[in-house]
């Protein structure tokens, strides 16, 4: 199936955002862990600019993404700000006080939330923080392991042990932008979500 995509805005403040429509994927984690690539991968295109410089996105960016042959867009991707770099800690944090916490408590057409993490070091504070609050807010959201590549069959299947065990409960798909392993199970989830989710 030929998707279309194309960056719609971006959002570093409340009254930014678009008005609620269409359900959201909400793609977040650590910076640098590969949150562009993902959607690059997802949609086919390189929509969202990567970077090797973590912190580089300080914005929520939106992106209409719909099927090809259909008019209006089937739902919105959101890439929002990584965390964690201690360089910029403190600026990150405040972009998060002032309109990603509010995002993810507030937005109704947020259908699901995709947390990153990086399959290639061990679970992080930081992360598990993130996917308590997802819980706790009632988010649904599913976790995906990037840069499975990198690993070895051995390495990868002990890696996705101890991130399961870290965040047990959770979905956790192994990804890689480079092979495509994963991009159909995330679609299955993120058509799973969105066949769920009520209009807005």
């Amino acid at each position: 199936m030929r998707i279309l995509a194309r960056f719609m805005l971006s959002a570093s403040d409340l009254t930014h955002f678009p008005p609620p429509s269409v359900p959201e994927i909400a793609f977040l984690g650590r910076s640098n862990v590969g949150k562009s690539s993902l959607i690059n991968a997802l949609v086919g295109a390189k929509l969202a600019r990567t970077s090797n410089t973590p912190g580089r996105t300080r914005s929520i960016n939106f992106f209409e993404v719909r099927r090809a042959g259909q008019p209006r867009p089937e739902l919105l991707f959101a890439d929002l700000p990584g965390y964690g770099y201690a360089k910029i800690s403190r600026e990150i944090s405040e972009d998060w006080a002032r309109f990603v916490d509010p995002y993810l408590h507030q937005r109704p057409s947020l259908a699901l939330c995709m947390a990153l993490v990086d399959s290639n070091i061990p679970p992080q504070e930081s992360d598990g923080q993130l996917l308590e609050f997802l819980t706790t807010r009632g988010r649904p959201h599913a976790i995906v392991a990037t840069k499975c590549d990198r690993l070895s069959g051995n390495q990868l299947a002990q890696a996705m042990r101890k991130l399961g065990e870290a965040y047990g409960g959770v979905p956790i798909v192994a990804f890689s932008a480079k092979t495509g392993t994963g991009k159909e199970e995330l679609w299955r989830q993120i058509r799973a979500s969105i066949s769920q989710f009520p209009a807005v």
